[in-house]
């Protein structure tokens, strides 16, 4: 194991709150496994968020991670699909642009108007977070970083592991819908096709695994996964994917029938729709992932292990989650100059 003086030798480009924090934070772990689960945790963040920091607002807003937890546990009370919306949105926001909140801005041509976007939810609880920053600490919380740290404390609220984010992002200027469709994961992608979006931002075949457990919690309207279905003239539905499980494809298609409404939507984890777990792996395997996308992850060698190694382990999914998320939420954040801390999240400043 490692000891703490070790710990400050390795180069990792954080600042000097970030390395007193994280020396804190050790201070309080009982054991090595503790502390070095810690640094793993550091050292799995990219070099590029050197701008960056845990508890990057300790001086200027110290309850500003408490109160949008608190916002966010409030809507997930009363909604319980929040937690998916925000967990959904921030993947949106970080694979479009980086994690600068463009996903948040609305106007002709932005992210939003994009088809792929449409569906996306949980705009007020951000705004809703944003407005009590603003009260207590004017332009000093990005949107950014809300949408961060509401889509970690919504895995937590539904069962899923605490991940202490960096925080210090700024809030990006452009938003243009053209850049959504080349940048998103689209449910009929296979592997191929998902690692090399994921590779161009910065993310390697195992947080492709990761990180699409995120489909353990959230909804899907039926248009999402009609591609695994053929609809006759008459409206009737047929099967047409062979690798979903039959009893479930029947379910899907009663749900989906001709006469069912536009907004209806299906839980992404038929199992345990509500609850942060590793039953989306276990359902996988069943041959019962609702899109192709998650059922091709068993049928290419590069990923099927992955998938079999987290549906036994909980507790490994919740550490590489962990990990996974500190990258995800890294990507292309912006710093200084390249951003600013809007004072509304749906529009920039004037």
């Amino acid at each position: 194991m490692l000891s703490e003086d070790q710990i400050l030798l390795f180069p990792v480009s954080f600042s000097d709150t970030t390395t007193d924090l994280f020396m804190a934070k050790t201070a309080l772990c009982s054991d090595d496994i503790c502390k070095s689960f810690l640094l793993l945790l550091v050292l799995s963040v990219p070099a590029s968020t050197v701008a960056l920091s845990f508890g990057f607002y300790a001086a200027t807003c110290p309850a500003a991670e408490f109160m949008v937890r608190n916002i966010v546990r409030s809507a997930s009370s009363v909604d319980p699909t929040v937690p998916g919306k925000l967990l959904r949105l921030l993947f949106h926001d970080c694979f479009v642009e980086g994690c600068d909140a463009s996903v948040l801005l609305q106007g002709n041509g932005t992210e939003r108007t994009d088809p792929g976007n449409k569906s996306l939810g949980g705009f007020e609880v951000i705004d809703s977070a944003k407005s009590n920053l603003e009260f207590f600490c004017p332009q000093t919380v990005s949107c950014a970083d809300i949408v961060v740290l509401a889509a970690r404390d919504a895995v937590e609220f539904t069962g899923g592991p605490f991940v202490q984010v960096l925080t210090g992002r700024r809030d990006g200027k452009i938003s243009a819908a053209s850049n959504v469709r080349p940048n998103i994961v689209d449910t009929s992608f296979s592997v191929d096709q998902m690692m090399a979006l994921f590779s161009s931002k910065g993310l390697s075949a195992d947080d492709l695994v990761v990180l699409s457990g995120a489909h353990t919690i959230g909804t899907a309207h039926c248009s999402a996964f009609s591609d695994r279905f053929r609809r006759d003239p008459n409206g009737r539905m047929s099967l047409v994917d062979a690798s979903l499980d039959g009893s479930y494809a029947n379910e899907l298609m009663r749900r989906c029938s001709a006469g069912a409404a536009s907004a209806v939507t299906v839980e992404n984890d038929p199992a345990t729709a509500a609850v942060f777990d590793n039953q989306y792996y276990k359902n996988i395997l069943s041959h019962k992932g609702l899109f192709q996308s998650d059922s091709v992850l068993i049928s290419d060698g590069r990923t099927r292990a992955r998938v079999e190694s987290l549906a036994e382990d909980q507790i490994g999914f919740f550490e590489s989650w962990a990990q996974s998320f500190l990258k995800l939420s890294s990507i292309g954040v912006k710093s200084g100059d390249e951003g600013e801390i809007r004072l509304s999240c749906s529009s920039n400043n004037v």
